[in-house]
């Protein structure tokens, strides 16, 4: 039982280190998990609309449905009280309850129409829409600014979204175990779009029964295939340089000829030199090894609260935390390294500082067992393992 549960704990915080770890500008990690074979990053290569805005009463109406922001402190009783509705069908309609809480800017889908003020939602705006307060830049989402196309999936996928209808965007209600990043996925649409669009918080939550509005793209996406050859025609095979041009005559030296002005050999047993290691950001044992496609970094246990480490000089990058609350932290090195830490509480660096080798960058997190989540990257979305870094 223990093990099963470090295996998930482990498959989380890997998940979370990639997922909100989006500051960097440098788009070095695998941001929305493209990689493999659900890779659609080259058919995403169009921008989409800015989101709407909803009238001063924070209702978004399209012709098929309307959508309604909630302000701070409400519930969904008190919404519906605010727009004349029934609060128990208001609930239903978000597999909701009406007592439950709701957090400022979150949209909910309004069982009936109700009257619009004269602000209508506006499509294409300049700026963020009213009553959210989003913090995109602090989600994992800066390298997918440039990805967003379609505006509806590939067939036979997502029994969820709504038939589109011209001048409205589709909906999509989540289904048990999808999230912000599948969803974005499915429609080809980028995260922060989806998330700009629906006022998504900073951890870029979503639930079961959940409405969510499919940003709508600003034009077609450029076709990244190259013109095939026409059926029964090979490919054209290119001329090689010497058809053009002979090669001059080489002129040789007997076998064992020193050529001239050679310096004296080195005394390579004299300069002996090896290649840089990391330190270790967490003093114990490593529970879990590098997998390339389980698990992109290792667990290394050690007692709760004592001290995280950088491996290496850097840059701090990226101070976050996953869905279970534990820290992240994300350092910068030297030739366009990353190293991620997952499991840190009681932070001692804050974003931008630069940190020397071994400084302590916080603490080893509570858990059962305590463990630190540790991982090294470049900026070719590609992992290392990081047992090969290590002293």
């Amino acid at each position: 039982m223990a093990r099963t549960t470090r295996l998930r704990a482990g498959l989380l915080l890997s998940a979370g280190a990639l997922a909100l770890s989006g500051c960097i500008n440098t788009g070095a990690l695998d941001w929305d998990l493209r990689q493999g074979a659900g890779d659609t990053s080259n058919a995403a290569l169009q921008a989409t609309a800015a989101a709407p805005q909803p009238d001063a009463n924070g209702i978004i109406s399209y012709p098929d449905y309307q959508m309604a922001t909630a302000r701070r402190g409400e519930t969904v009783a008190s919404m519906a009280g605010r727009l004349g509705m029934n609060p128990e069908e208001l609930a239903r309609t978000n597999a909701l309850r009406a007592t439950d809480p709701l957090r400022e800017g979150e949209m909910l889908l309004l069982p009936k129409r109700v009257a619009a003020s004269p602000q209508p939602a506006v499509i294409g705006g300049t700026g963020p829409s009213a009553g959210g307060g989003i913090d995109i830049t602090s989600i994992a989402t800066t390298a997918l600014d440039t990805a967003a196309p379609a505006t509806k999936p590939a067939a036979g996928t997502s029994p969820a979204a709504s038939k589109p209808i011209s001048g409205q965007p589709l909906t999509h209600r989540v289904a048990r175990g999808e999230t912000a990043f599948t969803i974005a996925r499915t429609y080809n649409v980028s995260a922060k779009a989806l998330a700009d669009w629906n006022q998504l918080g900073a951890d870029m939550g979503v639930r079961e029964g959940q409405t969510l509005i499919i940003p709508i793209a600003t034009g077609p996406a450029p076709n990244p295939e190259p013109v095939p050859t026409p059926p029964g025609v090979g490919s054209p095979t290119p001329e090689p340089p010497s058809a053009k041009k002979p090669l001059p005559d080489e002129k040789t030296e007997p076998t064992g000829t020193k050529p001239k002005g050679t310096p004296p050999s080195p005394d390579l047993g004299a300069a002996k030199s090896t290649p840089s290691k990391m330190a270790m950001p967490a003093s114990g044992k490593i529970i879990r090894g590098y997998d390339p496609k389980k698990n992109q970094g290792i667990d290394i246990a050690a007692p709760a609260g004592s001290p995280v480490v950088a491996a290496e000089a850097g840059t701090v990058t990226v101070i976050s935390s996953d869905t279970t609350g534990k820290g992240i932290v994300i350092i910068r090195h030297a030739g366009d390294l990353l190293t991620v830490y997952v499991g840190v509480t009681g932070m001692t660096v804050k974003k931008g500082d630069a940190v020397k080798r071994g400084q302590a960058i916080g603490k080893v997190a509570a858990g059962d067992p305590a463990f630190v989540h540790f991982e090294v990257r470049n900026t070719s979305k590609q992992s290392f393992d990081p047992v090969g870094y290590l002293q």
